[in-house]
């Protein structure tokens, strides 16, 4: 059950109240880690897109690449973490990377599932013609990011003409057995502006009936909140919202959302390597064990991801965008509205 709104943080008020206060005030102590069984790996920062609400900063500009030996080394260390059961693989646009291939193959010959996080638009890029039949022939999940069933609210976060081209390719993929078939696909929701998602159910309801108009077809709808970092944070304070929009997250904060944090079980993995208990961590260079060590791990500073069970993981102000109502992770609400 979600938690009564309090007034934590006050109009006006800057800065949100410490994450790891908020948590003592419910009863929790630090959070720390459970056994990893998702190794979600950035391969870098080149996109084809540049959302306006991009935690990664993604753009057609950025040079920030996975190199070959920093992949092989992610492949070691899966093939000795056994409890490990999904490789997530996201970017930028990850198949940009020239390494993506070899990734998601190593991983399905160690036989783990295999996810990767499309923007869609990015199968019309050159060399990518036959990228759906490489997602089928490697029996890949697919997580699709496509904020809005509209056009207009697409467009106004990710430009002109890629709602189009997102449909287009929606419907190559169902064509390939995705959405109502064999294989597996997930459609992601970001809010346009600071606020916080709607009910994941009720808009997975919306999605199908607005996109089955154009005749697609997918799995399920996952909402994920606007993290006040990077790109969406510079928006913030341009449109001198940051403090309302901390407030927003402040007082919906929900402890019924903190057994289910994402960072409890997944290990991610930083373009060149370094660890972080989360994407959004890794995008605020805030490497595993933080407050512990002055240097960030790196995949080749251990031998196995259990090295890194029960270790405390770093929190910030960023970490109420995924306790806030429903919750938020990169698999979508985490406590039913």
């Amino acid at each position: 059950m979600q938690s009564n709104l309090h007034p934590t943080l006050r109009p006006g008020q800057e800065s949100a109240p410490s994450f790891d206060k908020m948590l003592s005030r419910y009863g929790f102590g630090y959070v720390t880690r459970a056994k990893t069984v998702t190794l979600q790996v950035n391969v870098g920062k080149l996109c084809n897109q540049a959302c306006h609400h991009c935690h990664v900063d993604a753009g057609p500009a950025r040079i920030e690449r996975m190199e070959y030996a920093t992949a092989e080394r992610v492949l070691e260390l899966l093939a000795r973490s056994p409890d490990v059961r999904t490789l997530d693989v996201t970017g930028g646009a990850p198949e940009l990377n020239e390494n993506f291939r070899m990734l998601v193959e190593g991983a399905r010959r160690a036989e783990r599932e295999v996810m990767v996080r499309c923007n869609l638009t990015v199968m019309f890029e050159p060399g990518m013609e036959r990228l759906g039949e490489f997602y089928r022939d490697n029996r890949v999940v697919l997580v699709c990011s496509l904020p809005c069933y509209s056009a207009a609210n697409v467009e106004r976060q990710r430009g002109r003409g890629v709602f189009e081209k997102s449909i287009a390719a929606l419907r190559t993929l169902n064509a390939l057995g995705y959405g109502a078939g064999t294989f597996e696909l997930s459609l992601v929701y970001n809010p346009v502006g600071p606020a916080l998602p709607p009910p994941q159910a009720a808009l997975e309801a919306d999605y199908r009936r607005e996109l089955g108009a154009h005749g697609v077809r997918f799995n399920r709808l996952l909402t994920i909140t606007n993290m006040p970092i990077a790109r969406f944070a510079h928006q913030l304070h341009q449109w001198n919202k940051h403090a309302e929009y901390m407030g927003l997250l402040v007082n919906h904060f929900n402890p019924n959302t903190v057994e289910g944090l994402m960072c409890r079980a997944l290990v991610s993995v930083g373009w060149d390597g370094r660890l972080y208990d989360c994407d959004f961590n890794q995008m605020l260079e805030v490497p595993i064990g933080a407050a512990a060590r002055r240097k960030a791990l790196t995949v080749w500073d251990i031998d196995d991801l259990d090295t890194l069970t029960g270790a405390s993981i770093a929190t910030g102000e960023h970490c109420f965008g995924c306790t806030a109502g429903a919750g938020s992770s990169c698999g979508g609400a985490l406590v039913d509205s």
